[in-house]
């Protein structure tokens, strides 16, 4: 049971409290005043989907919250919509849950019907899971929906292998040809850093060689004598000096070993070098790089993107080489899970049609109570139906007789809009999955009068001694029948617009009444014979 509902910053409402009863609450006020947008504020409380634009013009963001007596227990939810992004948060009991949250206990909350579920009823797809309703082994649904899922999974992955495959046959030339291309030179994985490095030290070694040969120029001279034979002959002209001065022994004795390092500095640099590199391995290291650096030419990529350009070219054509088995494989799983859902088709065919007269049964007997002939009939019709390439299933529909002698006919080329109210206030009474639940009926009353009306009445009453009910209606003799009654207004105030929803006592009841019989004298007299305890009260006050 809804217990209570606030709505705040939503459109035209700024902040509107409603404290609702058991049994039948209805909601009444002007057209265009707001009656069914507080019926869409607790759609969005539930999992509806409501644009940004309808948080009041200057909020942040709206909010809807509500309290639900669900199975003895207290359930508090807020769902908030935020004016800048259009997100909305949800709430069940102060904790933040996710939609998915909600829509496993919507059903149990509340069971919406309005004002535009009269198309939804003429659907073919909605009489089709209408008449399965009442199926005694609902299972095999659930397993018939899971082998279509899993059909169609197969289906496109079928679909996505051949479309690869194709698309690689297009290619194929090419991908080998790049293969070869790439095959023939083999490149390695970090090859052309190594061989740069490789490159570097050799020029580097080079550049040694140079520099020793020119070291040994200047030690040994070329042509003329070079540093050591002059250092040679500078220690000689100073050992002459000490023998005439020994003043100079100390710096003969400095050059002369100077020049042994410098000779000794000169046997070093003619040593053969180990490890410098040959002529042929510096020819092999330039063809190499000029091998890479062709290939990088060729395929307009680098080394990496060619490396993994080889991968992906063997997983491609290792994929062409296995695609025909993973179809034939894929085809296999296709016809068992086909084989499985024929099976599954002939358990539910019969099941679905002992369960569709069921349906049409209690809903001849709803029908009844609601002004419809004995004779009236409710017929389920099946008509074939593929649901996968090569399965045959049947699909249900609704055949309405209400004349006797008259031929069943489908509900769209039949019923008038008076009926269809009544057909959908017969469905809510009879569905199994809202024993709990609030029915909301927006305007269900649309295209009814007369004695018609009466009859509607009387059933929403019996259904409110059950189940409470929100109602929106225009008719007196509906709003007549509530235990508790809320109006809903629309006020300008400074320039803006408001809606207002307010419980009404008896006397403003009354007036209420009187206006929705069309006011004046005739509306008066016809809200004194609806609200003859109001009637009594005056009367008695007077």
């Amino acid at each position: 049971m809804l217990e209570y509902l606030r709505i705040r910053n939503l459109a035209l409402i700024e902040d509107v409290e409603l404290e609702f009863s058991p049994g039948l609450n209805v909601l009444t006020g002007e057209t265009g005043a707001g009656k069914t947008f507080v019926l869409k504020a607790l759609g969005f409380l539930l999992g509806d989907r409501l644009l940004a634009e309808m948080v009041r013009s200057g909020a942040e963001r709206a909010q809807v919250e509500a309290l639900f007596h669900l199975e003895g227990e207290e359930l508090v939810v807020r769902r908030e919509l935020s004016a800048d992004s259009g997100r909305s948060r949800l709430y069940i009991n102060d904790t933040l849950r996710s939609q998915d949250s909600l829509r496993e206990m919507r059903d149990r909350l509340v069971s919406y019907t309005s004002q535009h579920a009269h198309q939804k009823l003429l659907q073919a797809s909605f009489q089709a899971r209408l008449l399965e309703g009442a199926l005694a082994s609902p299972e095999l649904l659930h397993e018939r929906d899971a082998l279509l899922t899993r059909l169609d999974e197969l289906a496109q992955e079928r679909a996505a292998l051949e479309e690869r495959r194709n698309h690689l046959l297009e290619r194929r030339d090419l991908l080998e040809m790049q293969q070869q291309e790439i095959d023939r030179v083999a490149p390695q994985e970090g090859e052309e850093e190594h061989l740069e490095n490789l490159r570097a030290q050799v020029r580097a070694c080079e550049q040694n060689e140079k520099n020793q040969a020119a070291a040994l120029a200047l030690l040994y001279g070329e042509d003329s004598g070079g540093l050591l034979d002059l250092l040679s002959r500078f220690e000689k002209v100073l050992h002459r000096m000490c023998d005439a001065d020994t003043i100079f022994q100390e710096d003969a004795e400095t050059v002369a070993a100077f020049r042994q390092q410098l000779s000794d500095m000169g046997a070093r640099l003619r040593r053969p070098r180990q490890n410098a590199p040959s002529a042929a391995n510096i020819n092999a290291l330039e063809e190499r790089l000029f091998a890479l650096a062709q290939l990088k030419r060729k395929l307009q990529k680098t080394l990496p993107e060619i490396l993994a350009l080889r991968e992906e070219i063997a997983n491609s054509l290792s994929f062409l080489d296995a695609c025909a088995l993973d179809i034939l494989h894929l085809d296999k799983q296709t016809e068992q899970k086909k084989k499985e859902l024929a099976d599954v088709l002939m358990r539910i065919i019969p099941d679905r049609r002992e369960s569709a007269h069921t349906i049409a049964r209690k809903l001849e007997q709803e029908l009844r109570q609601l002004g419809f002939s004995d004779q009236a009939r409710v017929i389920p019709d099946f008509v074939p139906h593929e649901i996968w390439p090569g399965i045959a299933d049947e699909r249900g529909q609704i055949l309405w007789a209400p004349n006797p002698g008259q031929p069943p006919l489908p509900l769209h080329k039949i019923v008038s809009g008076g009926e269809l109210s009544r057909f959908l206030l017969a469905l809510a009474s009879i569905r199994p999955d809202t024993a709990g639940a609030t029915f909301v009926f927006d305007e269900v009353d649309a295209g009814v009068g007369g004695l018609t009306l009466n009859k509607l009445s009387e059933k929403l009453c019996g259904l409110a001694c059950k189940h409470q009910v929100l109602l929106i209606t225009h008719w007196p003799q509906l709003a007549a029948q509530a235990h508790r009654h809320f109006q809903i207004s629309k006020v300008v105030r400074a320039g803006e617009t408001f809606t207002l929803c307010a419980p009404l006592d008896p006397k403003r009841r009354h007036r209420e009444l009187a206006r929705m019989a069309g006011g004046g004298t005739q509306g008066e007299a016809l809200a004194r014979s609806l609200d003859p305890l109001y009637t009594e009260k005056t009367d008695s006050k007077a």
